[in-house]
């Protein structure tokens, strides 16, 4: 199998590069959206009001008193699921955002939100709620580099009670597209993990592609294994960070090309059928992306991600390139 990078250097020792009629999701669709936007995917997952902030010249680690710091800072309509589908909409032609939201102020926000970015709205509000709140809060590491990010999420937000009559309320939706993004934020709690469960089922009932996203990154200390890894019996593509699934296997957690390589006969072994594995990987877990599927592909390529570039939002944009870039294989007639 020919090696290679799209940057044009060469692969890591042992890392496969893409065949010439497979490419890389980096390279088409690319980063900032689709040429031609095709297919119609659905994003389950959380609708959160987002408070962001960045501290400039405090680290978390100094912090020992009350303090007051000015700092670059935003309020924004988010959440896994909206975060997702502000990039689909680059790619996509058509983009649904399933959740379960409060009934406050901020609902009309909420739907306007969605109606700006052009995605189609299937929330459903409870009444007498809140919106649920997350705070994302990052300090500066010496001389301006990436800091570390704490994020604080209510734990009480109408997200984690999605059910599975809100999902089959909207299994229609769900039945007609083309994909299904949803993730792990979901198994967290009860309710929302029953959710999970049936609205990957009907994807996959319908013949819906369906893609997992592995999170949190720290999964394997919230849930048992079998509960974290149990929904991706039911994906038909798995994004995760290699050593998020490293350590739920039990594995030292890989950093190179090589590392990651070594994973592929547990991850072939780990759930029926055959997933196609979306592994990023590098210092930052990030920098590469090992795509494997059994019988069919194995790759290496670059991500496109480095040092100055935003990483919110850039997971979101890299999963809505490579969910494309493999709906496009597959409607051209690869395996």
């Amino acid at each position: 199998m020919p090696r290679g990078r799209p940057d044009g250097r060469a692969a890591p020792p042992g890392a496969p590069g893409p065949p010439p009629d497979v490419g890389t999701p980096v390279a088409t669709p690319g980063l900032a959206g689709a040429a031609r936007r095709r297919f119609s995917v659905v994003v389950l997952g959380d609708v959160r009001i987002e408070v962001r902030a960045t501290l400039r010249g405090v680290r978390f680690a100094e912090v020992s008193a009350d303090r007051l710091a000015y700092a670059p800072a935003s309020a924004v309509v988010g959440g896994t699921a909206v975060n997702m589908a502000r990039c689909a909409v680059e790619y996509f032609r058509r983009v649904a955002v399933l959740g379960r939201i409060g009934d406050d102020d901020f609902t009309p926000v909420v739907r306007r939100e969605l109606r700006r970015i052009g995605a189609r709205d299937l929330l459903r509000a409870e009444p007498g709620t809140a919106n649920g709140v997350t705070v994302m809060l990052r300090d500066l590491a010496p001389g301006g580099g990436r800091g570390a990010r704490l994020l604080i999420a209510e734990h009480d937000a109408p997200d984690r009670r999605l059910s599975p009559s809100d999902v089959r309320d909207a299994v229609r939706p769900i039945r007609r597209a083309d994909a299904l993004c949803c993730d792990g934020y979901a198994s967290l709690a009860a309710a929302s993990r029953a959710a999970l469960r049936t609205a990957m089922e009907a994807a996959r009932a319908a013949g819906t592609l369906v893609l997992f996203d592995l999170v949190p990154h720290d999964v394997d200390g919230r849930l048992p294994p079998e509960e974290a890894l149990a929904p991706l019996a039911l994906a038909d593509i798995v994004t995760s960070e290699a050593p998020t699934l490293a350590r739920l296997l039990g594995r030292p957690g890989p950093r190179t090309a090589d590392d990651t390589l070594a994973l592929v006969p547990a991850l072939d072994a780990l759930v029926p059928g055959r997933p196609l594995w979306l592994l990023r990987f590098g210092p930052s877990s990030l920098e590469g992306v090992l795509a494997h599927r059994r019988g069919d592909l194995t790759l290496h390529y670059a991500s496109g991600y480095a040092e100055g570039v935003e990483r919110i939002g850039f997971g979101d944009r890299l999963a809505a390139a490579e969910l494309y870039w493999w709906l496009a294989r597959r409607a051209a007639g690869a395996r």
